[in-house]
């Protein structure tokens, strides 16, 4: 790639732009003559890495000092190598041990070029022939970077095409699955941009079919632009969206604010977490249709089917189980599994159904205090919303995977849930707490399973601190006379117990 920059405002942002496409490991040689820019472009890029949109992190060039380093999200050690007198001086300056976790910048790579890693990033700067403030800059590196490089520089280029040209980008977070947000700063506005390429199926795991058709999961983002539209439309609190991109898969978000349902201690808040599963229930009372349009394309809600249903269920036998025991199900094991799942999903699949919207817990909802009613209640995380049991939303709330909703809390959860739906007419709440306790145990029968497929296949370890909590969630929910059969099976199986560290 080779490019011209007219002044060092244009190199600068996109020093900026290239930063966000870094990851651990990446090593960034800056090549060029004295005056080339290579200091200004690491400044910028460590600026950006920081999310320092008002310059005032001091990043001193580290002539003298051979290496600077700084504690960000992602660290950085910057490096001048002008001045070493041996190349086996790089291993004194911790290069192998900053790209263990962090990413490094190397000005005068050419003192050390024998002892750099392989596939680093290469950049070359240079003044343009006619233009004293001009660089030319020509970048060489490995294939995959050169495809985060192109995303990052597709994300500009969809920014500036919708008005947010000088938008400052900083890095806001990544999810469990391959979506990543940034905040886009633009004169004291900001907005929330969503980084959500579309997925390919996969393997296949389960009859032909890869996991994210049978679990009916969104590829890419029409699904969000679809149910987020029609949420608004409905009167509930789904961020606005400004622009989209449906084929690069990006969208500018409204961004609904920081303040959630925890307090600063990650204890649930009674009054916000009442005030969700009221927003439920006004939810369940409407009626959704199964299709909606965007912009000439359709969008179908699946229904939350049988196969959806087991292939959740299944993430502990497949991941959970083997970690667990260190052995695999035997074949009749998993198909007493299935059974017992089936059965249950007959009794929650004849039950009344709405709009789910599949993980409505602490991490996707925003709080907004100044509001009334369900406008309080801030949605956004919806793309693989389902019809199926009004009981599956509220137990993912009533059930935070991620913080310990106490018992006394949940009754009292559960409590006003079903006294709002009362108030609404038509309700069977006995019907309604039996599809809870179904539900409940299903959804903490996954996420154990996903819990531990973080961790094994992906390297996400922190997910492991949840497992008790699950653990208990599930023991509550086996208490249930419905899941009398299931209980027994993971006793058997010693779910409940397992330790995984």
């Amino acid at each position: 790639m080779n490019l011209t920059f007219s002044d060092e405002q244009s190199l600068t942002r996109f020093a900026a732009d290239f930063a966000l496409a870094l990851k651990p490991g990446d090593c960034v040689l800056l090549r060029g003559d004295l005056g080339a820019g290579k200091t200004t472009f690491a400044r910028a890029a460590i600026r950006a890495l920081a999310g320092d949109a008002d310059n005032r992190i001091e990043v001193p060039s580290p002539t003298f000092t051979l290496v600077q380093t700084y504690d960000l999200r992602l660290p950085v050690s910057h490096f001048d190598l002008y001045r070493i007198a041996d190349p086996d001086e790089l291993d004194e300056l911790g290069l192998a041990e900053t790209l263990t976790e962090g990413v490094a910048f190397v000005e005068w790579p050419e003192r050390a070029e024998s002892l750099l890693p392989a596939n680093c990033i290469s950049l070359t700067l240079s003044e343009t022939r006619d233009d004293g403030d001009g660089r030319s800059l020509a970048v060489a590196a490995p294939v995959e970077f050169m495809a985060r490089l192109g995303r990052s520089l597709a994300m500009r280029a969809f920014l500036d095409a919708n008005g947010w040209n000088a938008g400052f980008r900083r890095f806001l977070l990544g999810d469990a699955s391959t979506r990543a947000y940034e905040t886009v700063e633009r004169d004291g506005e900001i907005a929330i941009l969503m980084n959500a390429p579309k997925q390919p199926d996969g393997p296949p795991v389960r009859n032909g079919k890869p996991y994210s058709q049978i679990a009916h999961l969104a590829e890419d983002i029409l699904p969000f632009v679809a149910i987020g539209r029609m949420l608004a439309e409905r009167g509930f609190r789904a961020p606005q969206i400004h622009a989209f991109d449906l084929d690069r898969g990006f969208i500018l978000l409204e961004h609904l604010g920081s303040d959630g349902v925890l307090d600063a201690h990650r204890k649930p808040i009674p009054e916000r977490y009442e005030g969700a599963v009221e927003c439920l229930a006004a939810m369940h009372a409407a009626g959704w249709p199964d299709a909606i349009d965007v912009d000439g394309r359709t969008h179908r809600i699946s229904a939350f089917d049988l196969d959806a249903f087991l292939i959740e269920a299944e993430l502990l036998t497949d991941w959970f189980v083997p970690r667990a025991t260190g052995a695999k199900l035997s074949v009749a094991g998993i198909e007493e599994f299935r059974k017992l799942w089936t059965d249950l999903f007959d009794i929650v699949d004849a039950g009344e159904k709405t709009l789910l919207l599949r993980d409505f817990h602490s991490p996707n909802i925003i709080w907004d205090e100044a509001a009334e009613g369900v406008s309080r209640v801030g949605l956004i995380d919806f793309q693989d919303a389902m019809i199926g049991s009004t009981a599956y939303d509220v137990a993912s709330i009533v059930q935070d995977a991620r913080v310990d909703v106490s018992p006394a809390l949940q009754m009292a959860l559960l409590d006003r849930y079903c006294f709002v739906r009362m108030g609404q007419g038509g309700f069977d709440e006995d019907a309604f707490r039996r599809a809870f306790a179904i539900l409940a145990a299903q959804r903490a029968t996954k996420i154990l399973g996903i819990f531990v497929r973080l961790d094994q296949r992906d390297r996400k370890p922190a997910y492991l601190a949840h497992i008790p909590r699950l653990q208990a969630y599930l023991r509550d929910s086996l208490a249930h006379p419905a899941l009398t059969g299931l209980a027994a099976w993971y006793a058997e199986h010693g779910i409940l117990d397992a330790k995984i560290g």
